[in-house]
């Protein structure tokens, strides 16, 4: 097996608030891990903020869940700015990190 990451990631199609300097911008997650979440930017300034703040429910669930994180990736698909990023986890509770481990357990391929 040559997977990068280490831990299994699920798909997650939803829409969650992305706070940077305490301001609110809505992102679009892609997937999610025990580790962190892939979000694709939608209309946000133009910034160098390393920490954000997520504030998000996982389908079926009607608790939000608040999370702090760091951006350690992004990606460019245009030319004058990245539109996607990779956001790790640094700040969350127990009861959060349990349902997003559920979330994931439920809806990946692996065993």
């Amino acid at each position: 097996m040559s997977e990068k990451r280490k831990s299994k990631r699920a798909p997650l199609d939803i829409y969650l608030n992305k706070y940077m300097g305490g301001v609110p911008y809505m992102a679009r997650a892609a997937d999610i891990s025990q580790e962190g979440v892939s979000l694709s930017r939608l209309l946000e300034p133009q910034h160098h903020a390393r920490r954000v703040g997520l504030q998000f429910q996982l389908p079926g669930s009607e608790e939000i869940i608040y999370a702090e994180g760091e951006v350690v990736r992004d990606w460019l698909e245009t030319p004058r700015k990245a539109d996607r990023s990779g956001v790790r986890f640094t700040l969350l509770t127990e009861r959060h990190r349990r349902m997003i481990d559920d979330y994931v357990d439920r809806n990946t391929d692996e065993g």
